[in-house]
């Protein structure tokens, strides 16, 4: 091998007849010429004593010296862990000075260790509190630059009737801006500032896109108008958009700038859309709550003591609020479904791949047994299907290959044929507060008295679905990728609890399990699944049951010969904090993410009185502290939004937005009859 070849780990062959050759890392005393620089050695042994062996420089052979790295002309032979600690030793007693002071001066190193540690700690967190300072100040002067630009529009077009804009459907807003009516610079200010208002109040957003006014230039220059020509949107903080971060709410995500809008973001632009905010989220979105240490807690529009729900918090505030009109939201456990819920909005989980996830960045990454879905937010159910209608074009799926090619079906949405619908108001995991209960009821009946046939359906083994098959997706390795995303992070208080069972030993969680299973059942079998899985065989198996029941659930749903199914989601909003006490309560979300299933939310009532009381009955299916931590968690909501869940097949969207609308127009009175 050529001498350049060589590493500092690599043999060297010593040319010594008279010793027999040296086992590989086995300490030598040493023989022949000492080092001409072994009084400079920093490393130097005690003389007689040394462990090192090598060349005095190149073309030497048979000297033998010491080797220290720091001569450029030294080679050091493996050692093995025995020799390596050997040597420390005794680099350690050379430090030392001797005599009767050795065990004071170890404690004073010691010591000087831990004060050490200390100081690299607190300057760790220094370092992190700077960094959120810096995000938080370049937010509040977007925030101000925003604001201006506002004001200098209002003093530009003072007559501007800002409230008939905030009040018109997205449908008709769309038509309006089509012919020319309203423009779209008018529409996006008169947002702009109400968005201003609306994070004032609730802290829903984490920055303008300033860029905003760039893509308003772009469409006004065009002369084709897109399906949603001058629309602004709002878009959840992971959804890339060039040169903006996109955080997770977490402190290493402060310093990765996109380099490119992702593609749902190129498609929204194509089709004259205008991105104009992006919204907050919780830590690590693994969460119903909306809050982060870098930009704070989020609050729900209709009751600021309430939580908006999560992880797309921020955008169900915004909508609710009348900041926006249309938003883009992520969904793996109920991120869509359960602000839509709290917020009293439409919201929409599509089946995964439905729509394009390139640009979009998640804490962590390659969770394919439970996927990830993109879908739209907004105050009616006409404005996600138009969005879905915009987003299912040609542009997706060229940007996209893997996206199915399958355009939006403007016929199934349109339909008026009566639909054989399936029905449930608790899934026997967690039964919900009495007014979610009431409200499928009321759904059920009005959709019979609409014409529609009613058939009760059961899901399958739904604690087994939560625990084995959705907790286990995401702890599969006990939390050990879960807590690397903390790494250098201060801990929300929304996510110690978690953190926390994360950071117990797989044995502890299964002793605790156990200890716990006669008393708190539910409690055991989650804490029981965090403990992940022991092999890759385990693994792949694991998958392999998500596939065996998804077949089995569509078997069921095929031998019913049902179109879709109404059942319950979790609401109504939560008094803020509890979010984080009850992570087992979305089982009505989880499953349909465990299915991939298209699943969407409808306000169909608020809660009333009469629901309070019974609230005050209330038991659960255990009667343990999950129970009563709900009931304590949804009671005082006289008037917050109540909501129902609507599901169909998968690849079936647009059935599904059809059911929806029928529960939707149902609801509101109308009479639309099959």
């Amino acid at each position: 091998m050529p001498q350049s070849a060589l590493s500092h780990t690599e043999s060297v062959t010593v040319t010594q007849p008279e010793s027999p050759p040296l086992a590989h890392g086995e300490p030598e005393k040493l023989r022949g010429t000492p080092c001409p620089e072994e009084r400079l050695c920093p490393c130097r042994i005690a003389a007689g004593d040394s462990l090192w062996r090598g060349r005095d420089g190149p073309g030497q052979p048979g000297k033998v010296s010491c080797t220290c790295l720091a001569f450029p002309s030294h080679r050091v032979l493996p050692q093995s862990p025995e020799v390596h600690v050997m040597l420390q030793q005794q680099q350690l007693r050379q430090l030392l000075p001797e005599g009767k002071g050795d065990t004071g001066t170890a404690l004073a190193l010691l010591g000087g260790s831990v004060a050490a540690l200390g100081l690299w700690k607190w300057l760790g967190r220094k370092r992190i509190q700077r960094k959120m300072e810096e995000a938080r100040r370049t937010r509040e002067e977007g925030m101000k630059k925003m604001a201006k630009a506002v004001q200098q529009f209002r003093e530009q077009v003072p007559s501007v009737q800002r409230d008939a804009i905030l009040s018109l459907p997205l449908l008709e807003l769309s038509g309006r801006l089509q012919e020319g009516s309203l423009s779209p610079r008018t529409v996006l200010y008169t947002y702009l500032e109400k968005a201003l208002e609306v994070t004032q109040q609730t802290n829903c957003l984490r920055h303008f896109i300033p860029e905003c006014e760039e893509q308003l230039q772009e469409i006004e220059r065009r002369t084709e108008k897109g399906l949603l020509y001058g629309i602004p949107v709002s878009i959840k903080d992971h959804i890339g958009h060039k040169g903006h971060l996109a955080t997770c709410g977490l402190m290493q995500c402060l310093d990765t700038v996109m380099e490119e809008d992702s593609v749902l973001v190129k498609v929204l632009k194509k089709q004259g859309a205008i991105p104009f905010a992006m919204t907050n989220v919780p830590q690590s979105l693994f969460s119903y709550e909306c809050s982060n240490p870098i930009f704070g807690q989020t609050l729900n529009p209709l009751d600021p003591q309430r939580s908006p729900g999560g992880s797309s918090g921020g955008e169900g505030a915004l909508i609710a609020g009348g900041g926006s009109i249309l938003g883009m939201g992520s969904d793996v456990g109920g991120s869509i479904r359960l602000p839509s819920s709290f917020c009293g909005l439409c919201g929409l989980k599509p089946t995964a791949e439905r729509l394009s996830l390139s640009g979009v960045t998640g804490p962590v990454n390659g969770i394919v047994a439970v996927p990830c879905a993109l879908g739209p937010m907004a105050r009616d159910v006409d404005s996600l299907a138009l969005c879905m209608k915009a987003l299912l074009c040609q542009e997706t799926f060229q940007l996209d290959p893997t996206v199915p090619p399958i355009p939006f079906n403007e016929e199934v949405y349109s339909s008026s044929a009566p639909l054989r619908v399936g029905y449930y108001d608790t899934d026997g995991y967690f039964p919900l507060p009495p007014c979610m209960r009431r409200a499928v009821k009321e759904t059920r009946s009005a959709l019979q008295a609409a014409g529609h046939q009613l058939v009760p359906f059961s899901p399958p083994r739904i604690p087994y679905v939560i625990n084995e098959l959705f907790m286990k997706t995401f702890f599969a390795d006990g939390g050990r990728a879960f807590l690397d995303v903390f790494t250098g992070n201060i801990v929300d208080p929304g996510l110690k609890a978690q953190v926390n069972a994360c950071k117990m030993p797989r044995l502890v969680k299964k002793l605790l399990a156990l200890l716990l299973k006669p008393l708190f059942p539910r409690l055991a079998d989650h804490l029981s699944s965090m403990a992940g899985m022991r092999s890759v065989q385990e693994m792949w198996d694991h998958q392999h049951q998500i596939q065996v029941y998804r077949s089995q659930f569509i078997s069921q749903w095929q031998q019913l010969q049902l179109d879709v199914v109404l059942c319950p989601v979790l609401g109504p909003a939560f008094t803020m904090g509890y979010p984080r006490k009850l992570l087992g309560a979305i089982s009505s979300t989880m499953l349909y993410n465990v299915l991939n299933f298209p699943a969407g939310v409808v306000p169909v009532s608020t809660v009333t009185e009469a629901d309070e009381e019974e609230l005050k009955l209330y038991k659960g299916c255990c009667d343990d502290p999950w129970d009563r931590t709900l009931k304590q968690a949804v009671s005082g909501a006289v008037g917050m939004p109540v909501a129902v869940q609507c599901v169909a097949l998968p690849w079936q969207e647009e059935l599904c937005l059809r059911f929806m609308k029928e529960v939707e127009t149902l609801s509101r009175g109308g009479r639309r009859v099959a």
